[in-house]
Protein backbone atom coordinates (compact mmCIF):
# COMPACT_ATOMS: atom_id res chain seq x y z
CA UNK A 1 0.00 0.00 0.00
CA UNK A 2 1.49 3.35 -0.98
CA UNK A 3 0.67 6.77 0.47
CA UNK A 4 -1.60 9.03 -1.54
CA UNK A 5 -2.52 12.65 -1.37
CA UNK A 6 -5.67 12.99 0.68
CA UNK A 7 -8.68 14.72 -0.71
CA UNK A 8 -9.46 18.35 0.04
CA UNK A 9 -11.06 18.82 3.42
CA UNK A 10 -13.59 21.58 4.24
CA UNK A 11 -12.17 24.49 6.18
CA UNK A 12 -12.74 24.43 9.92
CA UNK A 13 -13.52 27.37 12.20
CA UNK A 14 -10.02 28.25 13.38
CA UNK A 15 -11.33 30.12 16.42
CA UNK A 16 -13.09 27.07 17.85
CA UNK A 17 -11.33 24.11 19.48
CA UNK A 18 -11.67 20.84 17.59
CA UNK A 19 -13.96 18.43 19.40
CA UNK A 20 -12.84 14.85 19.99
CA UNK A 21 -15.03 13.47 17.23
CA UNK A 22 -13.74 15.91 14.62
CA UNK A 23 -10.14 15.25 15.55
CA UNK A 24 -10.65 11.49 15.41
CA UNK A 25 -12.18 11.81 11.94
CA UNK A 26 -9.28 14.01 10.81
CA UNK A 27 -6.92 11.28 12.00
CA UNK A 28 -8.85 8.52 10.23
CA UNK A 29 -9.52 10.42 6.99
CA UNK A 30 -6.29 12.38 6.63
CA UNK A 31 -3.37 11.32 8.80
CA UNK A 32 -3.57 7.61 9.57
CA UNK A 33 -2.92 6.48 6.01
CA UNK A 34 0.50 8.19 6.04
CA UNK A 35 1.74 5.25 8.12
CA UNK A 36 0.42 2.59 5.73
CA UNK A 37 3.92 1.85 4.32
CA UNK A 38 5.06 1.15 7.89
CA UNK A 39 2.21 -1.29 8.46
CA UNK A 40 2.95 -3.12 5.21
CA UNK A 41 6.70 -3.32 5.88
CA UNK A 42 6.17 -4.74 9.36
CA UNK A 43 3.61 -7.28 8.13
CA UNK A 44 5.92 -8.36 5.31
CA UNK A 45 8.78 -8.87 7.75
CA UNK A 46 6.61 -10.74 10.26
CA UNK A 47 4.93 -12.78 7.49
CA UNK A 48 1.46 -11.86 8.72
CA UNK A 49 -1.19 -14.17 7.31
CA UNK A 50 -4.04 -16.52 8.17
CA UNK A 51 -2.09 -18.17 11.00
CA UNK A 52 -1.36 -14.85 12.75
CA UNK A 53 -3.12 -13.87 15.96
CA UNK A 54 -2.28 -10.21 16.49
CA UNK A 55 -2.91 -7.81 19.35
CA UNK A 56 -2.69 -4.13 18.34
CA UNK A 57 -2.06 -1.82 21.31
CA UNK A 58 -3.14 1.74 20.58
CA UNK A 59 -4.99 0.57 17.48
CA UNK A 60 -6.40 4.03 16.68
CA UNK A 61 -9.14 4.04 14.07
CA UNK A 62 -8.18 0.59 12.87
CA UNK A 63 -6.37 0.96 9.54
CA UNK A 64 -3.44 -1.23 10.60
CA UNK A 65 -5.88 -3.89 11.79
CA UNK A 66 -7.80 -3.68 8.54
CA UNK A 67 -4.60 -4.28 6.55
CA UNK A 68 -3.70 -7.28 8.73
CA UNK A 69 -7.22 -8.73 8.49
CA UNK A 70 -7.05 -8.40 4.70
CA UNK A 71 -4.02 -10.68 4.88
CA UNK A 72 -6.11 -13.22 6.79
CA UNK A 73 -4.87 -12.45 10.31
CA UNK A 74 -7.06 -12.65 13.40
CA UNK A 75 -6.75 -9.22 15.01
CA UNK A 76 -7.64 -7.70 18.38
CA UNK A 77 -7.29 -3.97 18.95
CA UNK A 78 -7.23 -1.79 22.06
CA UNK A 79 -7.21 1.99 22.41
CA UNK A 80 -7.98 4.56 25.11
CA UNK A 81 -9.40 7.06 22.57
CA UNK A 82 -13.09 6.18 22.41
CA UNK A 83 -13.71 8.31 19.33
CA UNK A 84 -10.97 6.59 17.34
CA UNK A 85 -12.12 3.22 18.62
CA UNK A 86 -15.66 3.96 17.43
CA UNK A 87 -14.31 4.65 13.95
CA UNK A 88 -12.32 1.42 14.07
CA UNK A 89 -15.50 -0.41 15.00
CA UNK A 90 -17.32 1.14 12.04
CA UNK A 91 -14.50 -0.02 9.74
CA UNK A 92 -14.01 -3.51 11.13
CA UNK A 93 -17.34 -4.39 12.70
CA UNK A 94 -20.04 -2.57 10.70
CA UNK A 95 -22.56 -5.32 11.41
CA UNK A 96 -23.46 -6.72 14.81
CA UNK A 97 -21.95 -10.11 15.48
CA UNK A 98 -18.59 -9.83 13.76
CA UNK A 99 -16.83 -10.92 16.93
CA UNK A 100 -18.85 -14.11 17.24
CA UNK A 101 -19.81 -14.88 13.64
CA UNK A 102 -20.33 -18.63 13.18
CA UNK A 103 -17.69 -20.71 11.49
CA UNK A 104 -19.95 -21.19 8.47
CA UNK A 105 -20.34 -17.41 8.02
CA UNK A 106 -20.20 -16.43 4.32
CA UNK A 107 -17.90 -13.57 5.37
CA UNK A 108 -14.95 -15.24 7.12
CA UNK A 109 -13.12 -11.92 7.50
CA UNK A 110 -15.83 -10.97 9.98
CA UNK A 111 -14.50 -13.61 12.35
CA UNK A 112 -11.02 -12.06 12.36
CA UNK A 113 -11.55 -8.74 14.17
CA UNK A 114 -12.25 -7.78 17.75
CA UNK A 115 -12.05 -4.43 19.54
CA UNK A 116 -11.64 -3.90 23.28
CA UNK A 117 -11.96 -0.84 25.48
CA UNK A 118 -8.58 0.14 26.88
CA UNK A 119 -7.86 -1.86 30.01
CA UNK A 120 -6.45 -5.30 30.64
CA UNK A 121 -5.90 -7.23 27.39
CA UNK A 122 -7.90 -10.41 26.80
CA UNK A 123 -6.88 -13.69 25.13
CA UNK A 124 -7.01 -13.86 21.35
CA UNK A 125 -10.40 -15.59 21.40
CA UNK A 126 -12.97 -17.17 23.68
CA UNK A 127 -10.96 -20.40 23.76
CA UNK A 128 -8.03 -18.59 25.33
CA UNK A 129 -5.74 -18.95 22.32
CA UNK A 130 -2.52 -16.92 22.75
CA UNK A 131 -1.24 -14.16 20.47
CA UNK A 132 1.89 -14.63 18.42
CA UNK A 133 2.31 -10.96 17.45
CA UNK A 134 1.84 -7.74 19.43
CA UNK A 135 2.14 -4.43 17.58
CA UNK A 136 2.39 -0.81 18.70
CA UNK A 137 1.98 1.40 15.65
CA UNK A 138 1.52 4.66 17.55
CA UNK A 139 5.01 6.17 17.14
CA UNK A 140 7.05 6.29 20.34
CA UNK A 141 9.59 8.91 21.28
CA UNK A 142 8.27 12.14 19.78
CA UNK A 143 6.43 13.54 22.81
CA UNK A 144 7.33 13.74 26.48
CA UNK A 145 5.87 10.83 28.42
CA UNK A 146 4.40 9.11 25.37
CA UNK A 147 5.61 5.68 26.50
CA UNK A 148 4.67 5.85 30.18
CA UNK A 149 1.36 4.03 29.75
CA UNK A 150 2.77 1.68 27.13
CA UNK A 151 5.22 -0.18 29.36
CA UNK A 152 2.55 -1.47 31.79
CA UNK A 153 0.28 -2.27 28.82
CA UNK A 154 3.03 -4.38 27.30
CA UNK A 155 3.68 -6.12 30.60
CA UNK A 156 -0.03 -7.02 30.79
CA UNK A 157 -0.15 -8.21 27.19
CA UNK A 158 2.97 -10.37 27.09
CA UNK A 159 1.55 -13.15 29.34
CA UNK A 160 -1.26 -13.58 26.79
CA UNK A 161 1.24 -14.33 24.01
CA UNK A 162 3.07 -17.55 23.19
CA UNK A 163 6.59 -17.90 24.47
CA UNK A 164 8.92 -16.26 21.99
CA UNK A 165 6.15 -14.19 20.42
CA UNK A 166 7.15 -11.11 18.45
CA UNK A 167 6.48 -7.57 19.68
CA UNK A 168 6.94 -4.69 17.25
CA UNK A 169 7.48 -1.13 18.50
CA UNK A 170 7.53 1.84 16.12
CA UNK A 171 8.78 5.40 16.20
CA UNK A 172 9.96 8.36 14.15
CA UNK A 173 13.31 8.09 12.44
CA UNK A 174 16.19 10.54 12.92
CA UNK A 175 14.99 14.18 12.78
CA UNK A 176 17.41 14.91 9.94
CA UNK A 177 15.62 12.25 7.86
CA UNK A 178 12.12 13.58 8.64
CA UNK A 179 10.98 16.74 6.89
CA UNK A 180 8.01 16.95 9.24
CA UNK A 181 10.36 17.43 12.21
CA UNK A 182 10.81 21.09 11.27
CA UNK A 183 7.04 21.59 11.40
CA UNK A 184 6.76 19.75 14.71
CA UNK A 185 9.32 22.11 16.23
CA UNK A 186 6.58 24.74 16.03
CA UNK A 187 4.74 22.71 18.65
CA UNK A 188 7.75 22.76 20.97
CA UNK A 189 8.34 26.49 20.52
CA UNK A 190 4.74 27.46 21.17
CA UNK A 191 4.47 25.13 24.16
CA UNK A 192 7.60 26.65 25.67
CA UNK A 193 6.02 30.08 25.40
CA UNK A 194 3.93 29.11 28.41
CA UNK A 195 7.16 28.57 30.36
CA UNK A 196 5.90 25.29 31.66
CA UNK A 197 8.14 22.30 32.43
CA UNK A 198 9.67 20.72 29.36
CA UNK A 199 8.50 17.33 30.54
CA UNK A 200 4.81 18.21 30.24
CA UNK A 201 2.97 15.16 28.86
CA UNK A 202 2.39 15.51 25.14
CA UNK A 203 5.06 18.18 24.60
CA UNK A 204 6.93 17.42 21.38
CA UNK A 205 10.63 16.60 21.59
CA UNK A 206 13.15 15.32 19.04
CA UNK A 207 13.31 11.56 18.70
CA UNK A 208 16.27 9.95 20.44
CA UNK A 209 18.31 7.13 18.98
CA UNK A 210 17.43 4.55 21.66
CA UNK A 211 13.80 5.46 22.40
CA UNK A 212 12.45 2.11 21.20
CA UNK A 213 15.20 0.11 22.89
CA UNK A 214 14.51 1.95 26.16
CA UNK A 215 10.82 0.96 26.06
CA UNK A 216 11.75 -2.64 25.23
CA UNK A 217 14.16 -2.83 28.16
CA UNK A 218 11.61 -1.42 30.62
CA UNK A 219 8.98 -3.88 29.37
CA UNK A 220 11.34 -6.84 29.68
CA UNK A 221 11.56 -7.48 25.93
CA UNK A 222 14.59 -8.65 23.98
CA UNK A 223 15.38 -6.74 20.74
CA UNK A 224 15.66 -9.01 17.73
CA UNK A 225 16.12 -6.76 14.71
CA UNK A 226 14.94 -3.45 13.36
CA UNK A 227 14.15 -1.63 10.14
CA UNK A 228 13.45 1.75 8.59
CA UNK A 229 10.58 2.62 6.29
CA UNK A 230 9.93 5.65 4.11
CA UNK A 231 6.59 7.24 5.05
CA UNK A 232 6.13 10.49 3.11
CA UNK A 233 3.31 12.73 4.29
CA UNK A 234 1.29 13.95 1.31
CA UNK A 235 -1.69 16.30 1.50
CA UNK A 236 -4.00 17.83 -1.09
CA UNK A 237 -3.54 21.32 0.36
CA UNK A 238 -2.30 23.22 3.42
CA UNK A 239 -5.66 23.06 5.20
CA UNK A 240 -5.66 19.25 5.00
CA UNK A 241 -2.07 19.17 6.21
CA UNK A 242 -2.81 21.37 9.22
CA UNK A 243 -5.85 19.32 10.18
CA UNK A 244 -4.00 16.05 9.76
CA UNK A 245 -0.99 17.13 11.80
CA UNK A 246 -3.09 18.55 14.63
CA UNK A 247 -5.02 15.28 14.81
CA UNK A 248 -1.84 13.49 15.97
CA UNK A 249 -1.98 15.13 19.40
CA UNK A 250 1.59 16.40 19.07
CA UNK A 251 0.35 19.99 19.08
CA UNK A 252 -1.93 19.67 22.12
CA UNK A 253 0.55 21.27 24.52
CA UNK A 254 1.02 24.16 22.09
CA UNK A 255 -2.75 24.69 21.87
CA UNK A 256 -2.98 24.73 25.66
CA UNK A 257 -0.15 27.24 25.87
CA UNK A 258 -1.56 29.60 23.20
CA UNK A 259 -4.74 28.86 21.24
CA UNK A 260 -5.74 26.67 18.33
CA UNK A 261 -6.01 29.56 15.87
CA UNK A 262 -2.42 30.65 16.48
CA UNK A 263 -1.13 27.08 16.26
CA UNK A 264 -2.92 26.51 12.95
CA UNK A 265 -1.54 29.77 11.56
CA UNK A 266 2.07 28.98 12.52
CA UNK A 267 1.88 25.39 11.32
CA UNK A 268 0.57 26.62 7.96
CA UNK A 269 3.51 29.02 7.74
CA UNK A 270 5.98 26.23 8.60
CA UNK A 271 4.52 24.14 5.78
CA UNK A 272 5.36 26.73 3.11
CA UNK A 273 8.73 25.16 2.16
CA UNK A 274 6.92 21.88 1.53
CA UNK A 275 4.23 23.22 -0.79
CA UNK A 276 4.49 22.28 -4.43
CA UNK A 277 3.42 24.35 -7.41
CA UNK A 278 0.03 22.62 -7.61
CA UNK A 279 -0.73 23.51 -3.97
CA UNK A 280 -0.14 20.04 -2.57
CA UNK A 281 2.11 19.47 0.44
CA UNK A 282 4.79 16.78 0.43
CA UNK A 283 7.18 15.88 3.27
CA UNK A 284 9.52 12.88 3.06
CA UNK A 285 9.91 11.04 6.38
CA UNK A 286 11.53 7.90 7.71
CA UNK A 287 10.01 5.78 10.46
CA UNK A 288 11.72 3.04 12.43
CA UNK A 289 10.49 -0.23 13.89
CA UNK A 290 12.05 -2.53 16.46
CA UNK A 291 11.25 -6.25 16.54
CA UNK A 292 11.43 -7.83 20.00
CA UNK A 293 10.72 -11.27 21.40
CA UNK A 294 8.97 -12.10 24.64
Amino acid sequence: MTPTLVRNQPAADASAPADAGTRARDWAEIQERMLAPLYEAVYDRMEVGAATRMLSLGCGSGLAMLVAAARGAHVTGMDSDRERLALARARLLPDAGWDDAPAHSPHPARRRARLLEDGRPAPADADGAPYDLITVFEPIGCAAGDSEGLVPALRSAVPLAVRGASVVLTGWGPPERCATAAVLRVAARLAESARGPRTDPGRWRPTLRDDLEDVAARAGLKPDGSGRVSCPFGYADVNSAVRGLLSTGLFDAAVRATDRSQVEKEVAEALRPHRRQDGTVWMPNVFRYLVCVT
